[in-house]
C-alpha cells in the first residue's frame, strides 16, 4: 500500500493467513443468527429444507470466493478489499460507487452488531436493563479504543473471541448430541410451517423462500478477511485459502448445527425456543457458555466492521477518487492505520447509538439494516461481474494462479446475489440500487483524478472483435447502409463547422473519423503526432463530439489525404462518406483538391463538399433546411443528409424542404405529385416545393434559399478541362449563402427501401 503521512514512509502490517484473513471471516460468518434463528429454521424449513438453504446460499458465496480468489491472484493486491478489486476491473466510477456505499454499510454495522451485543447482554442479565443506552456507548468506545491501537491488537483479542466462540458451538452441539433421537430426527425431516405472528384464519404462511431471506445473511462475511488486504503480508496467497477454508468451516458448523439440532427437539421448540434450547440444553450444563458465545458473535462481527470500515474509505481516497475523501488517505507511521477514517466510523457510530436511544432499533433501524445487506450483496454481485468481465473477455493480462474458476462460475454468481436480493427484500433491493446508482452518477459527473486500468477495455474489446468478424460475414445491403465519416478538419478550432456537420450526420447512426495531416519530414514529424490525436481528442471531449481522431504524417496534403482514404478502416467498416471543407484557392492547388476528391470516388465514397456560410446556423431561432433536388443520382443522399440532420435535438424542429425547379408551368402539377410520392415512399419529414421560373439558377437559388440555415445541393466531379470553370461557377453560387453542403453520391445510398 502507497500513501503519505506527515514524515511520509509507513511501516505496513504483515498478518498471514489465519489471523489476516481466515479469523475476521469466520468470526463474521458464524454470527448471531446461528444463535438466534438456526433453530428456527430448521423447524419451519425441516432439516432437509434447511440444509436445502444452507447449500443454496453457500453456493452463492463459494462462488464469490472462487472470483474474489481468480481477480486476488491475478493483480498486486493493494488496501481497499472488495473495493480494490471491483475498482480495478470494472473501472474507477463502479469502484468508488460500490466503496462509498461499503464504508457506509460497514461503517452502520457497528453500531447494529452492537445494539445486537447489548440486547443480548441485557436479556441475560435483566438487572442491566436500564443501562442498555449507556452499556452500548461504553462498548463503541471501547472497541474503538481497541481498533485504534491497531489492527494487530484487534487481531489478538480475535484470537480470544474465537476460542469463546467455539468452546459455545461445542457446548450447544454437545448438548443436541446427547439428546439426539432419531425418531425425532425423521419426524423433523419435512417442512412444518407456521402462521407469520398469532395464529387465526387466513393468516400468512412462512414459505421456503421466507425463510431463506432469514437465514441467508448467516453465511455472509466472505469479504471481513478480504478487507484485510492492506495488512496482509502475502494477500495473492492468503486471501484465497483463508476465505475458501472460513467458507469451508462455515458450511460444516452449520450443517452439523442443522443436522443435530434437528434430531434432538421437537419442531414446536425449535421454531417457539430457538436460542433457549442451545443455551438450557449444552453439555455439563454450560448455559453460560452459549451466552458468551452470543456476545463474542456481536462483538466479532462489530470489530471486523470497524477494521473494515476504515480502510475501505482510506483506499477510496488514496485513489482520489473525489477530491473531498483525500484527507482520509493518511495513515499512521505505524502499521499505516487509517485512523482519520477510523474517527469518523466512530462518529456515525455514537450517532446512531444516540439516535436510537435505549432500545436495540426499531422499523427506521431495521430498514437501513435491510439496505446494508442489499449493500454487501450487490458488492458480492459486482465482484462476481468484475470476475466474468476478466475472464470472459480473454484478456491476455487475466493469469490467476487460482485455476479453479471459470467465467461460468462468476456470471451465475452474479445472477445469484442479485436474485438473492429481491427474494430477501425486494423493497431494500430496489432502494439500494437506487443509491448505487445515484453514487455512479455523482461521481461520473466529477472529473476523476483517478488513473488506473481496468477490465472493460477488454471486455468491449473482446466483443468489438467478435462482432466485427461476425459483420465481416454479412452481406451488404442498402436497407442497412449507415454513414462512416472521415471528415479532413485539419485542425478542428479553426474547421469548427465542418467537424460540427460530420458529427450531426453521423450522430447516433454512424462513426466519424477527424482527420489531421502533419506536413513534413516523416522522422521529424512523428513524436509529434501522438499529441496532434490528443488535441483532437481533447476538442471531441470539449465539444461533446462522438468522434474518433485520426492523424499521418505526410510529405504534402494530397498524398496524406489518400493515405487516410485508403487506410483508415477495419474490417468492413470503412469510410463511405468523405467531407472536405471547400477550397477557394484556384490553379495547382484546386488541381491536387479535385484529385483527392476522385480519389475518394474511386475508393466508392460518396463525397460532401461543406461551404461554411457567413453565420453559425444554430445562432438562428428559425431553423431550415433547404435541399435542392435535380434527380435521383443525388438526390437519395441529401434527402438522407437531411434526415440525418434532424435526428439531433439541435435540428429536431428545423422545417425541411425539397425544391424542384422547372421552366413551364404545364409541369407544376407532375413534378409536385411525384416529389410528393416520393416522400411518401421515403417515409421523411420533408415539405415538397415546386418552383417555375427561367431565370438563371444562380438567382433562383439565392431568391429561395439566402435565409435557410442549411442548404443540401448536388454536384458532379469536373474533367480535368472543367475544373477551373467548375470551381468558378460553384463559387459564385455559394458567395453569400448559408452553409452550403455539396453532395455527389456513389449511389449506395437507398431513400426507398
Amino acid at each position: 500500500m502507497t500513501g503519505k503521512n506527515s514524515s511520509g514512509d509507513y511501516d505496513k502490517n504483515s498478518f498471514g493467513t489465519f489471523g489476516g484473513v481466515f479469523t475476521p471471516a469466520i468470526l463474521t460468518i458464524l454470527g448471531v443468527i446461528m444463535f438466534m434463528r438456526a433453530n428456527f429454521v430448521v423447524g419451519q424449513a425441516g432439516i432437509i429444507g434447511a440444509i436445502t438453504i444452507l447449500v443454496i446460499a453457500k453456493a452463492i458465496t463459494l462462488l464469490t470466493t472462487l472470483s474474489i480468489s481468480a481477480i486476488s491472484t491475478n493483480m498486486q493486491m493493494r488496501g481497499g478489499g472488495s473495493y480494490f478489486l471491483i475498482s480495478r476491473v470494472l473501472g474507477a466510477e463502479f469502484g468508488g460507487a460500490i466503496g462509498i456505499a461499503l464504508f457506509f454499510a460497514l461503517a452502520l454495522s457497528v453500531p447494529f452488531y452492537i445494539l445486537g451485543f447489548t440486547e443480548a447482554l441485557v436479556v441475560s442479565f435483566s438487572g442491566l436493563v436500564p443501562y442498555f443506552q449507556e452499556i452500548s456507548l461504553l462498548m463503541a468506545t471501547v472497541l474503538f479504543v481497541v481498533v485504534f491501537f491497531g489492527a494487530g491488537w484487534v487481531i489478538r483479542l480475535q484470537y480470544l473471541i474465537m476460542v469463546l466462540l467455539f468452546l459455545s458451538i461445542l457446548a450447544f452441539l454437545g448438548g443436541a448430541l446427547l439428546d439426539f433421537n432419531p425418531l425425532i430426527f425423521l419426524a423433523n425431516l419435512e417442512p412444518g410451517y407456521t402462521a407469520v405472528g398469532p395464529e387465526r384464519d387466513g393468516a400468512e404462511i412462512y414459505s421456503f423462500w421466507v425463510i431463506f431471506a432469514i437465514y441467508f445473511p448467516a453465511v455472509t462475511g466472505i469479504d471481513a478477511g478480504v478487507n484485510m488486504s492492506g495488512d496482509l503480508k502475502d494477500p495473492g496467497h492468503s486471501i484465497p485459502r483463508g476465505t475458501l477454508a472460513a467458507v469451508a468451516v462455515g458450511f460444516a458448523v452449520y450443517l452439523l448445527q442443522m443436522l443435530l439440532c434437528g434430531g434432538a427437539w421437537q419442531r414446536s421448540d425449535l421454531i417457539a425456543s430457538p436460542f433457549d434450547l442451545l443455551s438450557s440444553q449444552a453439555i455439563f450444563g454450560w448455559s453460560i457458555l452459549v451466552v458468551l458465545g452470543v456476545v463474542a458473535a456481536t462483538i466479532s462481527s462489530a470489530m471486523g466492521s470497524y477494521l473494515g470500515a476504515p480502510r475501505i474509505l482510506q483506499a477510496v481516497s488514496r485513489d482520489r477518487i473525489l477530491s473531498f475523501l483525500e484527507p482520509f488517505s493518511i495513515g499512521s507511521r505505524r502499521g499505516d492505520e487509517p485512523r482519520r477514517a477510523l474517527l469518523l466510523v466512530f462518529m456515525i457510530t455514537i450517532a446512531v447509538l444516540l439516535w436510537a436511544g435505549g432500545k436495540s432499533g426499531g422499523a427506521a433501524l431495521n430498514a437501513v439494516a435491510s439496505i446494508i445487506s442489499m449493500f454487501f450483496l450487490y458488492s458480492y454481485g459486482m465482484i462476481n461481474l468484475a470476475a466474468f468481465a476478466e475472464d470472459y473477455a480473454e484478456n491476455p493480462s487475466f493469469r490467476p494462479s487460482f485455476k479453479f474458476f471459470h467465467w461460468s462460475t462468476a456470471l451465475v454468481g452474479a445472477l445469484a446475489c442479485t436474485a438473492a436480493a429481491f427474494l430477501i427484500n425486494w423493497v431494500a433491493a430496489l432502494v439500494a440500487i437506487f443509491i448505487i446508482a445515484a453514487l455512479l452518477w455523482f461521481i461520473k459527473t466529477r472529473h476523476l483524478n483517478a488513473a488506473f486500468g481496468d477490465a472493460r477495455w477488454g471486455f468491449i474489446y473482446h466483443s468489438i472483435r467478435d462482432n466485427l468478424l461476425r459483420l465481416e460475414r454479412l452481406k451488404e445491403d442498402p436497407k442497412n447502409w449507415r454513414p462512416t465519416v472521415i471528415a479532413f478538419s485539419g485542425n478542428p478550432e479553426i474547421r469548427d463547422v465542418l467537424a460540427s456537420y460530420s458529427v450531426w450526420i453521423a450522430s447516433r447512426h454512424g462513426i466519424v473519423y477527424l482527420a489531421n495531416i502533419l506536413l513534413g519530414d516523416f522522422e521529424e514529424l512523428a513524436p509529434r503526432r501522438a499529441g496532434a490525436t490528443l488535441q483532437l481528442g481533447n476538442y471531441c471531449r470539449e465539444k461533446n463530439f462522438e468522434a474518433f481522431p485520426v492523424v499521418v504524417t505526410a510529405s504534402d496534403l494530397e498524398r496524406g489525404v489518400k493515405m487516410l482514404l485508403q487506410g483508415t478502416t477495419i474490417g468492413s467498416i470503412r469510410p463511405n462518406l468523405a467531407v472536405f471543407g471547400w477550397v477557394s484557392e484556384g490553379g495547382e492547388h484546386l488541381s491536387s483538391y479535385l484529385r483527392q476528391i476522385k480519389a475518394a470516388a474511386t475508393l466508392g465514397m460518396s463525397v460532401l463538399l461543406l461551404h461554411s456560410g457567413s453565420s453559425f446556423p444554430l445562432l438562428n431561432r428559425y431553423r431550415r433546411i433547404d435541399i435542392w433536388w435535380r434527380g435521383q443520382k443525388n438526390g437519395n443522399l441529401m434527402v438522407l443528409l437531411a434526415h440525418l440532420l434532424m435526428e439531433n435535438w439541435e435540428w429536431a424542429d428545423a422545417k425541411v424542404r425539397l425544391i424542384r425547379v422547372i421552366e413551364n408551368e404545364e409541369g407544376y402539377t407532375p413534378s409536385l405529385e411525384a416529389l410528393q410520392e416520393l416522400v411518401s415512399m421515403a417515409r421523411v419529414e420533408v415539405v415538397p416545393k415546386v418552383i417555375v421560373s427561367r431565370q438563371p439558377f444562380k438567382e433562383v437559388f439565392a431568391e429561395h434559399s439566402a435565409d435557410a440555415s442549411c442548404v443540401i445541393l448536388g454536384f458532379e466531379v469536373p474533367g480535368p478541362d472543367e475544373e477551373a470553370v467548375w470551381h468558378e461557377t460553384y463559387g459564385e453560387l455559394l458567395n453569400g449563402m448559408p452553409t452550403t453542403i455539396l453532395v455527389n453520391s456513389r449511389g449506395e445510398e437507398k431513400l426507398v427501401v
